[in-house]
């Protein structure tokens, strides 16, 4: 067993746990960043579409607060979306300043502080106001701040550690009120699980979409912050609002293969097999419609058609134009046998963002003191019942830039106490797993079960089967998790176990359709918008850190 201690501990190597270790690391703090795979193996480094900001003359701050307003159904919060929105245009200078190639209108790609960036329009944005790195924005800003992170002489960087659980003042049976203390982490290189002390400890550990058959989503997406953060009394909020991207490329072996809203911003359009078009059937904007409207819309045509799939066509836009914007979706369509740049390619609605998570306030604070959440495993108000396209990485940089200066503040006051002696983690009472398949197999039908019954169009029926689907597997989870060492898979099944009942309660709370919550049984919307907040029995944390009571 070995014990780490840090100031700071990051759980999570994407845009907003990166970003956070960089903004601290210029001061005399030492940081600890666990990632359970590789650094930058997370959803940040395969977003396509870009960053939203204001950096246009035609475009104003209140417009894109209204876009992000409309797109959130009436659930957003109004101070939420306003830090967010205003604090954009910092947020891509600071990306800018750190090495980040943006795409240009003309020449060759952008080299300094000053240019004129190509921005282009996504769904539900009334202006183009994209900044974009061609189609791969999310790795060109992933690799380029993981550059600057390994450079950094006090961040400590831990790969291939996956968090078990936090460290709080109940665990520790402390009467000083909740806090975190820390987490424990499984090293799957050697397989030792260390114990992890921090002054502050922030969970980046992104969304749960991996808790549905299909997602655009990569393998590390199983909600294990917002696992963690619940299992040690954190609060959680509107986890039933799951966007499904409607367009993921359709193909037996294109595992999550997502083809950028971008596409549809630039002209491309969506297709019945036999050529039609039928956004015009479902919302003015047509293509640019919000993206719930747009996967119910794909959704209902597919199911009252028997389609397998519809299709997205740019084909009737110039090759050369196709290949600079979309070159990196292009070969991958290519690599299915699909040429975009000739013909439509087939698509679906697949998983894609968590809008609900860990409550917090506008820095990053949850319940727990000395515990932060930031990036997609948080709940701050910004996306509301729908997140508006490319709000997502805005909200990471954002977000994490708060939540550090409010870190660095509360060290420098000396504000978190000395760090009690934390227990090593014990194995005393369990034995190697014997079956591995009860876990595949568990992990399988949670997936299978959310996908068929807690998807894009419910019902109260479903979603009760999935309740009593989720409660026997956690029956079996718990049994097993109790008995039997941990390795990631267990852990990761454990976490979306947990992150599927969440929404699977938070979609029977919810008694209307809003946003991406659509329901059958309750189609209309109610005249109140009212978030879903959902209490553990064990809650013990200090006064509520912000007023969720209504919007």
């Amino acid at each position: 067993m070995n014990n780490n201690q840090c100031d700071v501990l990051i759980i999570g190597g994407g845009a907003a746990g990166l970003s956070l270790a960089l903004r601290l690391a210029d001061q005399d703090i030492a940081i600890t960043i666990l990632s359970k795979c590789e650094l930058t193996e997370g959803s940040s480094l395969y977003a396509q579409g870009g960053i939203a900001a204001v950096l246009d003359n035609d475009d104003n701050f209140e417009n894109h607060i209204k876009d992000t307003h409309v797109a959130g159904a009436g659930l957003c919060k109004e101070d939420a979306v306003r830090k967010v929105v205003e604090g954009a245009p910092d947020a891509i200078d600071w990306l800018i300043k750190k090495g980040v190639k943006f795409t240009v209108e003309d020449g060759p790609e952008f080299d300094g502080v000053d240019g004129n960036y190509h921005l282009t329009r996504e769904g539900g944005h009334s202006h183009r106001r994209v900044i974009h790195a061609k189609d791969a924005t999310g790795k060109e800003v992933e690799t380029t701040l993981e550059s600057h992170v390994r450079a950094q002489a006090n961040v400590t960087i831990l790969e291939n550690h996956i968090a078990i659980d936090l460290i709080t003042s109940q665990k520790l049976k402390k009467r000083n009120g909740a806090r975190c203390y820390g987490a424990y982490a499984l090293d799957t290189d050697n397989n030792k699980i260390e114990t992890f002390a921090a002054r502050a400890v922030i969970l980046s550990t992104g969304g749960a979409s991996k808790a549905y058959l299909y997602t655009t989503n990569p393998d590390t997406s199983t909600g294990d912050g917002i696992a963690m953060a619940w299992r040690a009394g954190c609060r959680i909020a509107n986890m039933e609002f799951v966007q499904f991207h409607p367009t993921c490329l359709y193909h037996p072996y294109a595992k999550g293969s997502l083809i950028s809203e971008a596409v549809r911003g630039e002209g491309g359009l969506l297709r019945l097999p036999n050529g039609d078009r039928f956004m015009q059937n479902h919302h003015l904007l047509e293509e640019l419609a919000p993206r719930d409207i747009v996967a119910r819309a794909i959704d209902y045509e597919m199911k009252k058609g028997g389609h397998d799939s519809v299709f997205l066509d740019i084909s009737h836009k110039d090759k050369d134009f196709i290949l600079d914007h979309f070159p990196n979706i292009a070969e991958s369509c290519e690599q299915y046998g699909y040429d975009m740049t000739n013909e439509p390619v087939p698509v679906v609605p697949a998983a894609h963002y968590t809008c609900g998570g860990v409550l917090t306030d506008l820095n990053g604070r949850t319940d727990l003191k000395r515990l932060y959440a930031v990036g997609e495993s948080s709940c701050t108000g910004l996306h509301g019942a729908n997140r508006l396209a490319s709000n997502s990485l805005l909200e990471c940089l954002v977000i994490a830039k708060a939540a550090a200066d409010d870190i660095a503040e509360r060290l420098k006051r000396k504000e978190t106490e000395d760090l009690p002696s934390l227990p090593d983690w014990d194995e005393s009472k369990v034995v190697d797993p014997d079956e591995q398949i009860v876990v595949s197999h568990n992990w399988d039908e949670t997936r299978r079960f959310m996908w068929d019954y807690v998807g894009i169009v419910r019902t109260r029926k479903r979603l009760e089967r999935a309740r009593n689907r989720v409660e026997l597997l956690q029956e079996e989870i718990v049994e097993y998790y109790g008995n039997f060492r941990v390795n990631s898979d267990l852990i990761e099944l454990r976490n979306l176990a947990t992150v599927a009942e969440l929404t699977i309660e938070c979609a029977l709370t919810r008694k209307e359709s809003r946003g991406l919550h659509y329901t059958l049984d309750y189609p209309d919307t109610n005249p109140y918008a009212i978030d879903t907040i959902l209490t553990p029995n064990n809650f013990v944390g200090h006064a509520p850190i912000r007023d969720w009571s209504s919007s």
